[in-house]
C-alpha cells in the first residue's frame, strides 16, 4: 500500500471514529436506524457512507456509500486497491466486518439507467425510522430505498397529514414515489394521531405513482412491514372508479406522472397533500416524453396546485446541484404561470427545519411548502 493511501486510511479511520461517537447518542435517543456518517468530510477522501443498524450492534451492522466521481482519471487498479484499503480503515474504525460494507461509483444516471441493478448480491436489510420499519437493499442499487436527508421531511408529512381535517377522509399524493416511504409515513399518521392525541383521525389513503414495477413491489413491501396493506394498480385502474374504490386504501399506481396529472387534472381530482420528489432528469422509453426538472418544474407545480383540496398542501424537493431557485423566485414563477382564478401561491422555504443532527452543514435539496393564501 502507498504511504499516500496508507495515511488516507488512518484520517478516515479517525474521523469515523470521531463522527460515531459524535451520533451514536443521538440516533439512540431518536430511533434513527440508519444515519450518514461521513460525506466528503476531507476533499482527499471523496466517499459518502451511511451506516445501517444498531449502533450497539455493530457486528450486525453494515455501511454503504460510494465514491464521488473524481475530477481526474486515476487507473482502475489503482482505484480498486485504493476503494479496498479504505474499506478495510471503515471496518477497523467501527467494528463492521468487511463484507457488510458496500461501496459503489456514484455518477450522473439518466433515464432507464437510474432504475438498473448494479450488482446482484441482494444484501438487505429491515430498518427502524420514526417507529416505522423500511426494507433497504445496501448492495444492488446506487441508492438503497430510503433517503436519509429526508428523515425529518417524512416526519413533518405525517404531522401535516396527521392535522388535516375532512369528513370525506384524508388524501394524500405522492408522485415519483420511489419506494413510497413518505406514503407509509402519511398512512400511519391516523394511529400516529391516536397516539398524539387520544383520538381516531378519520379515514385515510394514500395514491404513489411511479414508472417502475422494481419500485412499486418494493413500496409494497414498506406498507406490509408496517400492518398496512396496499394495491397495485395501473393507471387506467386509478382512473376508473370501480377498480379505485375497490383497491386497498394505499393505492401504488404504475404511471408516467407527467400523463398521470394530465388525466387528474382533467377528472378534477383533488387531494389534501401533495408530495413531489422528482428527478432531475428521466428519459424513460416508457414515458410520452422526457422529464427536464428544470424545464418542467414550474408547469409540473401548477398542474399540482390545481389538484389540491381547500387549505391543501405542496412539498417539493428541488434535487439540483447549482441555480436552484429561492422561495420569491419559485412564487414569482407560479404567480406568472398561473392562467386559472385562484387565490394567490405562497411558497415557504422549509430547509432550516428538516436538517436532521447528521446532515448538519452539509448541502441538502431544496424543500419548499406550497399553499394558497
Amino acid at each position: 500500500m502507498e504511504d499516500k493511501t496508507k495515511d488516507q486510511a488512518q484520517i478516515l479511520d479517525n474521523r469515523l471514529q470521531k463522527r460515531f461517537r459524535h451520533l451514536k447518542k443521538w440516533a439512540q435517543r431518536t430511533g434513527a436506524g440508519a444515519f450518514r456518517l461521513y460525506d466528503k468530510d476531507i476533499p482527499e477522501i471523496p466517499l459518502v457512507l451511511d451506516f445501517y443498524g444498531d449502533c450497539n450492534a455493530v457486528d450486525d451492522a453494515a455501511l454503504s456509500g460510494a465514491l464521488y466521481k473524481r475530477p481526474y482519471e486515476k487507473d482502475e487498479n489503482e482505484e480498486e486497491l485504493w476503494l479496498s484499503a479504505m474499506k478495510e480503515s471503515a471496518s477497523d474504525a467501527l467494528g463492521i466486518p468487511f463484507d457488510r460494507i458496500f461501496l459503489k461509483q456514484r455518477q450522473r444516471q439518466r433515464g432507464d439507467s437510474q432504475y438498473e441493478k448494479i450488482s446482484h448480491t441482494n444484501f438487505e436489510k429491515i430498518i427502524s425510522e420514526g417507529g416505522l420499519s423500511f426494507k433497504v437493499n445496501l448492495s444492488d442499487y446506487l441508492d438503497t430505498g430510503l433517503f436519509l436527508d429526508r428523515r425529518l421531511l417524512r416526519n413533518l408529512i405525517r404531522t401535516e397529514f396527521s392535522s388535516v381535517t375532512s369528513t370525506a377522509g384524508k388524501k394524500m399524493l405522492n408522485l415519483f414515489s420511489y419506494t413510497s416511504s413518505f406514503s407509509v409515513y402519511a398512512a400511519s399518521s391516523g394511529t400516529y394521531n391516536e397516539a398524539r392525541k387520544g383520538e381516531a383521525s378519520g379515514s385515510v389513503s394514500t395514491d404513489s405513482v411511479d414508472l417502475s414495477n422494481t419500485y412499486l413491489n418494493w413500496s409494497r413491501e414498506n406498507f406490509s412491514l408496517n400492518g398496512m396493506s396496499s394495491s397495485l394498480l395501473r393507471q387506467w385502474e386509478f382512473f376508473s372508479d370501480k377498480d379505485r374504490e375497490e383497491a386497498s386504501a394505499n393505492r401504488l399506481i404504475r404511471a408516467d406522472v407527467l400523463e398521470f396529472i394530465e388525466k387528474a387534472v382533467q377528472a378534477k381530482m383533488k387531494w389534501d397533500l401533495i408530495v413531489l420528489d422528482p428527478p432531475v432528469f428521466s428519459n424513460s422509453k416508457k414515458m410520452i416524453d422526457y422529464f427536464d426538472l428544470n424545464r418542467d418544474l414550474t408547469k409540473l407545480l401548477s398542474q399540482c396546485i390545481e389538484l389540491l383540496s381547500p387549505d391543501g398542501k405542496i412539498f417539493v424537493s428541488i434535487n439540483v446541484k447549482r441555480n436552484a431557485p429561492s422561495a420569491q423566485e419559485l412564487e414569482n414563477e407560479l404567480r406568472a404561470e398561473r392562467v386559472y382564478n385562484h387565490a394567490d401561491i405562497h411558497v415557504t422555504d422549509i430547509d432550516n427545519i428538516i436538517k436532521d443532527e447528521d446532515f448538519k452543514d452539509r448541502k441538502m435539496p431544496k424543500t419548499f411548502l406550497i399553499k394558497e393564501k
